[in-house]
């Protein structure tokens, strides 16, 4: 379980989280902030793995490309709800 909470809380601390979530207030799409955040957390699972898909964790991949869909989507809430108020 502490395996489990370490790696969403590194991914939401990480880039996958941050970036995503940036990316995501970039545009009003709420699919277009998935796509991004799932791109980055795939780039950053690719670049951590010294560019070799054999080392890559597929548990950590999962949770990172979830974290990142979730940012990206929350970064479009945001965007459309600060334009709109």
């Amino acid at each position: 379980m502490l395996e489990f909470l370490g790696t969403v809380g590194g991914a939401v601390l990480g880039l996958p989280g941050v970036l995503g979530l940036a990316l995501g207030m970039m545009t009003r799409n709420p699919i277009f902030g998935g796509v991004f955040g799932a791109v980055v957390a795939v780039i950053q699972a690719f670049i951590f793995a010294k560019f070799d898909f054999g080392n890559i964790a597929v548990f950590d991949l999962v949770i990172a490309i979830g974290v990142g869909v979730l940012a990206g989507v929350v970064g479009s809430a945001i965007r459309v709800k600060g334009t709109v108020a």
